[in-house]
Formats: structure tokens, sequence, C-alpha cells
């Protein structure tokens, strides 16, 4: 159970704030470069990031099985939907930079 409240913890401490100010259109300008748009790839961290919460927050509060079982595939379908929202984002740059 100690790892569940340490990875919620490092996930809440990096993740969310890059997440939050990506989605909100901010990066440093080295990091812009490399993802041409910013909040899309803002947004598909927080998806990523939300797998963390949905996987432990079932099991520190001692929710039944099935629950849990049902949180943590819910957190697997937005992960996938994450990662495609950031390959779509930069497939879309990919192409209209070669234009």
């Amino acid at each position: 159970m100690i790892w569940q409240w340490i990875g919620l913890t490092i996930f809440s401490l990096t993740l969310l704030p890059a997440g939050l100010a990506m989605a909100a259109g901010r990066a440093p300008a080295r990091v812009r470069a490399r993802l041409a748009p910013v909040r899309a790839h803002g947004w598909a961290l927080l998806a990523l990031y939300a797998v963390a919460p949905l996987n432990a927050i079932p099991r520190l509060s001692g929710a039944s099985p099935e629950m849990s079982l049902a949180l943590t595939a819910t957190g697997g379908i937005v992960a996938v939907a994450g990662c495609l929202l950031a390959g779509l984002a930069r497939l879309g740059t990919l192409n209209s930079g070669a234009r």
C-alpha cells in the first residue's frame, strides 16, 4: 500500500502541474518547438496522469475488488485515449510541417 501512496504523490507532483500548464497553453520556448500543439499534448498528459488516481484511490480507500478492477480498467481506457491524443497531435504536426 505504501507504493500506491508513493506513486500517487510522485505523479501528482510531476505530471499534474505540467499537464495543467500545457493544457493552459503555457510551455517553455525550448519545449514549445518540439510539442507544437501544446494544449493537445497537455490534455494527453492529464489523461495519462488520471490513471494514477483511478488506480490508487479505490485501493487505498478499501473499495471492493470489483470497484477497483472497474476503475483500473477505466484508467486503462483513459490512458489509451491520452496516448492516441498525443499521437494524433504529433501526426498532425508532422503533416502540417511537410506542406
